[in-house]
């Protein structure tokens, strides 16, 4: 039980402590973003983030800008540090069990397809937005997490641990349906570069190599190859972390010689404080200019708003609430019936994710800037709402 403990303050705290800080940074930068956007300022913002800084990579991107290289290339870090923590929590981790696994699973499911049922819905009379499906989707976890952590003792841990297990399930549906559903062509000959440098690295794997230098230029690689092959290119990060090796230390704390467990806390910080921020800033900022009552109950964003608020937390609270009454599970332990809906509220966050999935769907600018609209009402209204259920329920019960 000892190790168990230390194990989990080694590990799972310095996880959710780093998500809830860069969470709160998140939170910041996105106001930050759209203050901007709408200040003196907003011709000078909108110009750097398309400025031209080359070289060109591949065709279908043409010159690449400083948009480009911060969601094709630094989110390839981001997607690879999703993809260690998937990797861990499957193999090592609080989803090793299938026991573990089932509650965030089925919640995970159910909260990517009510939110895409609201959205067809609302949207699905154009079918020109029908692309646009899998946009409200998508959790953010550390902007959920940020929003968590400022209720400090109010929340029980088992919730903290809840929601993070249903974000990490909710990230790996994202990744599957970005490959899947937003691809538009293939470059064979790319993708067969890619498969291969993949099998190599599954190679250095399987032959016991645990320095990670050999990894991290084949990742690099793979990524170019992924770029090339039409495939986006942030999928190379995860594909790029399910090959690097993970040393098992159940019920102990993380091993120093693990090439997983090192790269995961060295990449940490830097994603949370730096990449995700900086991805925020550059996409969360939109003119408001001229959006009156109706450019903000057009179809598309209040599709994308609603997804989030509504179809959120009807998946989440409803597929919790019906395992727990047929006996599949149990409820999170010391936490209200109130609480877990409060959670289900803050699934509704969908900031980092459903931005990046909007500008895969949609890359009209005014689609696009509705795409931003109604993901900040969604997130902004699941966020708030969420807050205040759990900073006013009753305290946490015991079980």
């Amino acid at each position: 039980m000892q190790n168990t403990k230390r194990r989990s303050a080694s590990v799972l705290r310095d996880f959710l402590d780093s998500e809830a800080a860069g969470g709160i940074v998140l939170m910041c930068v996105a106001a930050l973003a759209m203050l901007v956007a709408n200040s003196p300022l907003a011709e000078n913002y909108f110009h750097l983030i398309h400025a031209e800084t080359g070289p060109v990579l591949t065709p279908k991107l043409g010159v690449m800008t400083v948009h480009l290289w911060i969601n094709d290339g630094l989110m390839a870090v981001f997607f690879l540090l999703v993809g260690l923590e998937i990797k861990r929590e499957f193999v090592d981790g609080h989803l090793a069990s299938w026991a573990d696994r089932l509650l965030p699973m089925i919640a995970a499911a159910a909260g990517m397809a009510v939110p895409a049922a609201v959205y067809l819905f609302i949207a699905g009379g154009d079918p020109d937005l029908h692309r646009g499906w899998a946009i409200p989707a998508a959790t953010d976890i550390a902007f959920a997490i940020g929003v968590l952590a400022l209720l400090g003792s109010r929340a029980p841990a088992s919730l903290k641990l809840f929601l993070t297990t249903v974000a990490i399930v909710d990230d790996m549906g994202a990744v599957a349906i970005i490959a899947l559903f937003y691809t538009a062509s293939l470059n064979l000959a790319a993708l067969g570069a890619a498969a291969a440098i993949w099998l190599i690295m599954l190679a250095l794997a399987r032959l016991g190599v645990m320095r990670l230098w050999p990894y991290l230029i084949l990742a690099a690689l793979l990524w170019y190859a992924t770029l090339l092959s039409g495939v986006h290119a942030t999928i190379a990060g995860v594909l790029a972390a399910f090959a690097i090796p993970l040393k098992r230390t159940i019920a102990a704390p993380d091993a120093e010689d693990s090439p997983l467990h090192r790269l995961e806390h060295a990449l940490a910080k830097p994603v949370a404080f730096f990449i995700v921020p900086l991805f925020g800033f550059a996409n969360a900022g939109v003119s408001l200019e001229g959006v009156g009552i109706d450019a903000l109950l057009a179809p598309l964003p209040l599709g994308i708003a609603l997804g989030l608020f509504l179809g959120k937390q009807i998946g989440i609270f409803g597929s919790v609430w019906a395992c727990v009454k047929l006996g599949l599970a149990a409820r999170p332990r010391d936490a209200s019936w109130t609480q877990v809906y409060g959670v289900a509220l803050l699934c509704g966050i969908g900031f980092t994710m459903s931005l990046f999935i909007g500008g895969l769907a949609f890359i009209d600018p005014a689609q696009a800037d509705a795409v931003k609209i109604g993901v900040l009402m969604g997130s902004i209204l699941s966020a708030i709402s969420g807050f205040m259920l759990l900073r006013w329920c009753s305290p946490p019960v015991k079980n």
